[in-house]
């Protein structure tokens, strides 16, 4: 055993979406200082690029919208002209919606299941190829699905397509773990909690009243989010299949009656 690399990504390449900003762009700084080479990709080109530019030469902008079926095999396209192969897919882009429930709209409710139930799965099968082109018993590839707590336990918002994707997001990264682990490919997910970001304002703009109801009596940081995908993704997560890590300071599993919007 060599322990000092269990959780480098030295030679390993990553496609992060949604990975301009928020938990994405946690994500992919945590799998460049790791040794990767990182993809990020966002329907807003101008903010994809400027933080390809900050993360440095190991990143790589990809823009594209995978809100449809075609923007996810487009984005499969735009990364074939780079890479054969593909070690690491981070589903991340997604979307909220809240809406009291006597005027929640069809397009509250379609939007957020399509970005984030349909579009993980059908760029999971875009990039099946690119995967397989590199996993192997000794060195699987990784799908890390970004799902989040509320797909575990409510929360007091009126987010009901929010809370259902994520919930289904959960039980299809344990489907799609079941069928792609016959390839060499690990499927897992993250669950976060409250992160700071423009998805989650409430601990963006107002952390430290949101971290009175979390049992770690603060919200998560980067580093906490960058290591959780760090693990799944490196050596150190290769016996890790289907299953899904809350990362939220003890909210889901050691909290005594208290919600929060994550």
């Amino acid at each position: 055993m060599d322990a000092t690399t269990l959780f480098r990504l030295d030679g390993r390449t990553a496609l992060v979406t949604g990975g301009s900003r928020g938990i994405g762009r946690m994500i992919a700084e945590g799998f460049v200082q790791m040794g990767a080479k990182v993809y990020v990709s966002s329907r807003k080109a101008e903010a994809c690029f400027e933080t390809a530019d900050a993360l440095g030469d190991n990143c790589i902008a990809l823009p594209q919208d995978i809100s449809t079926v075609p923007g996810c095999k487009a984005l499969a396209e735009q990364l074939a002209e780079h890479e054969q192969k593909l070690d690491i897919l981070v589903n991340n882009a997604g979307a909220a919606w809240g809406e009291p429930f006597e005027q929640f709209p069809e397009k509250g409710w379609d939007k957020v299941m399509d970005l984030n139930v349909k579009s993980p799965f059908f760029l999971t099968q875009a990039l099946h190829p690119a995967l397989k082109a590199t996993a192997s018993r000794a060195r699987p590839a990784k799908v890390i699905n970004i799902t989040s707590i509320d797909g575990l336990r409510l929360n007091p918002w009126d987010t009901y397509s929010y809370h259902a994707s994520k919930s289904a997001l959960i039980y299809l990264t344990k489907r799609m773990a079941a069928r792609l682990v016959r390839d060499s490919i690990n499927v897992t997910s993250i669950a976060p909690g409250a992160f700071a970001s423009d998805m989650n304002r409430a601990a963006r703009d107002h952390g430290d009243a949101v971290a009175h109801a979390i049992p770690a009596k603060r919200i998560g940081e980067a580093e906490d989010m960058a290591a959780a995908a760090i693990y799944l993704a490196s050596r150190a997560g290769d016996y890790v299949v289907g299953e899904t890590i809350a990362v939220d300071g003890g909210l889901v599993n050691a909290a005594l009656g208290s919600s929060i919007d994550a």
